[in-house]
């Protein structure tokens, strides 16, 4: 099945749901990209700083991306100009940088604030207490160009739906409280990023609005790419 047809599929089914299809294209050659974009995706999603700036100056321009991956303070300033919405903020010295890098930039840059949700020491993000924390700081209150619309969580790599279930059910019970706390006359806190290729559907059903899907749409063969490096 082509790239274009699983775009339409994916429309279809989500769009009248009000979910977001962020199409992952990391690893991912420029052509590919092109297609789901010819076939009226707007919205991808890069895991590393490098790739997301190389691809992004050689695609069109109405493209919104989002960075999903770990991020690094020192690369913000990479992506700062044009990033549409950070997934992954998961510290108040991130959440700075990107304040810093919005104001330098002339713009509010919109991201979600990734929480700790899965039982893998891999994974990152801010664990509960931690989020309140952050919440109810000064220097998070201080923000002017870092707003946040939301949460994102990553589930744990296991075959458990039960285990699955349980975990976006968790984030979505904290996304409310925490939109009750802290956000009650905020309408842009509206976001729940969370599901993937594997457990999407699972996602939906818990209230997500954007899901990451990649291997699904692109398949799993990596493509030979450029070892992108930032000077």
């Amino acid at each position: 099945m082509s790239i274009s047809t699983k775009i339409n599929e994916f429309k279809l089914a989500l769009e009248p749901k009000g979910v977001k299809l962020i199409a992952v294209s990391k690893t991912k050659p420029i052509a590919a990209i092109q297609e789901a974009y010819d076939a009226g995706q707007r919205v991808f999603g890069e895991n590393h700083v490098q790739e997301l700036v190389e691809k992004e100056g050689q695609l069109p321009k109405d493209i919104e991306w989002h960075l999903i991956g770990h991020l690094q303070s020192n690369k913000v300033k990479y992506i700062a100009p044009f990033v549409s919405l950070i997934h992954s903020v998961d510290s108040l010295k991130l959440a700075q940088e990107i304040n810093k890098q919005g104001i330098k930039n002339n713009r509010v840059i919109d991201c979600l604030l990734q929480v700790y949700i899965a039982d893998e020491e891999t994974k990152f993000g801010l664990g509960y207490d931690e989020l309140i924390e952050l919440l109810r700081s000064e220097e998070f209150a201080a923000l002017s160009h870092c707003r946040i619309v939301g949460l994102m969580g990553i589930a744990t790599n296991t075959e458990s739906q039960r285990q699955i279930n349980e975990e976006f059910k968790e984030l979505a019970v904290l996304f409310n409280g925490i939109k009750q706390s802290y956000f009650k006359d905020a309408s842009y806190f509206k976001e729940i990023s969370m599901g993937m290729s594997s457990d999407y559907e699972l996602a939906i059903e818990n209230g997500s609005t954007m899901v990451r899907i990649g291997s699904t749409i692109f398949g799993n063969r990596k493509a030979d790419l450029p070892d992108y490096k930032l000077n």
